[in-house]
């Protein structure tokens, strides 16, 4: 029989789509001010992978990450999913959506996304949350599954998640967790 552990804590990633990145500074301070100081982040760029959002967020939304320098206890991703959805409701306007927060834990081994929605893949959490293994780690490298968005397949989020996971290990190393 196996004696259970208690996982090391992780990194708590988010991603933000915005319509403008004009919102980016402003939404930015509300998620310090909830989750603490950055350790790192990706600043706006032009989303281009997908139309999906193009009726909320307009033909050219931005696409942005930060990640959070206080590590956190991994069954916290789904409060923090539903505190990312009262902010974009608090964004929201007559169109919808003006931001969509994908709240996301880096691990040594994975990067999870949260989801108010299910599917193969995911596991149910709690509260209506679920949890999606999104990218994993091996060889040196963050790698996709069939079923990860293609632009989380892609070379420019996985250099910064492999930046985010290689700050984790440095952390956990400097605590004596690993």
């Amino acid at each position: 029989m196996g004696t259970p552990h208690y996982p090391t804590p992780a990194t708590l990633i988010i991603g933000l789509l915005l319509r403008s990145s004009k919102q980016y500074e402003n939404i930015k301070s509300e998620l310090i001010q909830h989750y603490g100081a950055l350790k790192s982040e990706l600043p706006p760029f032009e989303f281009k992978w997908t139309s999906y959002y193009q009726k909320e967020l307009g033909a050219k939304p931005w696409r942005a990450f930060l990640a959070f320098e206080n590590l956190v206890e991994r069954t916290t991703i789904a409060e923090t999913k539903l505190f990312t959805n009262k902010i974009e409701e608090e964004w929201s306007d007559e169109q919808g959506r003006t931001v969509n927060l994908d709240p996301g834990l880096i691990t040594l081994g994975q990067l999870f996304l949260a989801s108010t929605k299910d599917q193969r893949q995911r596991v149910y959490l709690k509260k209506g949350i679920y949890l999606e293994p999104t990218l994993y780690f091996q060889n040196g490298e963050f790698h996709p599954f069939e079923w990860t968005y293609r632009d989380y397949q892609s070379v420019e989020y996985r250099k910064y998640f492999k930046k985010a996971r290689n700050d984790l290990a440095e952390q956990l190393k400097e605590r004596k967790l690993t």
